[in-house]
């Protein structure tokens, strides 16, 4: 009798267990949240960060470099640059009216991991972008909110050079992600952030108090945790922050 027992408590167990791997596969979306350290980005960070940004790797951690100019089209290029733009109307030249390169290095794991003290971000680069360009918060000078005066020196991009020159984004923008669910960059902790929707073309509603969540996306097809841009429109600007707030994992280090 003991031994029918335990072999009836065996096959109940294999099947909760057959049951639960069906339905984590039937539902891509739903993803079991992402177990510390068991997500290698290398490969998607090899295949996705441009030709201007150097990567190395020693399989546990990843180091990027770039000189944080845009391949893309903004004022802060200059007139006569064959990449100059114009400002959105209304909009206006930083202090600095022209950016320069910089050897900027980001170090972030390879195998990101949630962390138990959730760092806030500071001012300065808290990520790089796919092209090199370094990612800020929703902070500037004197650690302030940004305000509408200061995002009037914002290019389509939602970016502007800093008092040393430093390119850089702050919130989504016309070359970047605006309304969609294009893959950005890594922030410093080594975790992805990705525009306002899902893959799904949905607004994520369940992202918590880091601005991110574990779900699958194009890259990472078994899931992942990343962040997403605000879906709030900041002060009526039409620009959307990228990132606020505190990190979800342990950040790595970033110098120029």
């Amino acid at each position: 009798m003991k031994n029918l027992r335990t072999a009836f408590m065996s096959l109940v167990a294999l099947s909760a267990l057959a049951v639960g791997l069906i339905i984590s596969c039937g539902n891509d979306n739903n993803v079991t949240p992402t177990i510390s350290g068991s997500v290698s980005i290398t490969e998607v960070v090899i295949n996705n960060y441009k030709s201007g940004v150097t990567i190395s790797t020693n399989g546990n951690s990843i180091v990027l470099k770039s000189n944080g100019l845009p391949d893309h089209k903004t004022p802060y290029w200059g007139a006569g640059n064959a990449l100059y733009e114009d400002f959105p109307e209304g909009y206006h030249a930083n202090v600095n009216t022209s950016m320069s390169a910089h050897n900027y290095s980001m170090t972030i794991p390879a195998n990101p991991s949630v962390s138990s003290s959730h760092e806030e971000t500071t001012l300065g680069p808290i990520g790089m972008a796919l092209n090199g360009v370094p990612i800020y918060n929703d902070r500037e000078g004197g650690n302030v909110p940004l305000d509408t005066l200061t995002i009037t020196t914002f290019d389509y991009s939602g970016a502007h050079p800093g008092p040393g020159k430093d390119y850089h984004y702050h919130t989504t923008g016309k070359y970047t992600t605006v309304d969609d669910d294009n893959l950005v960059g890594f922030l410093r902790d080594g975790f992805p952030i990705y525009g306002r929707r899902d893959k799904d073309d949905i607004y994520p509603d369940d992202l918590d108090t880091y601005g991110g969540h574990t779900k699958a996306t194009e890259e990472f097809p078994d899931g992942i945790y990343h962040y997403h841009a605000s879906n709030v429109n900041y002060l009526n600007t039409g620009y959307y922050i990228l990132k606020a707030g505190s990190y979800y994992g342990t950040k790595g280090t970033f110098t120029q």
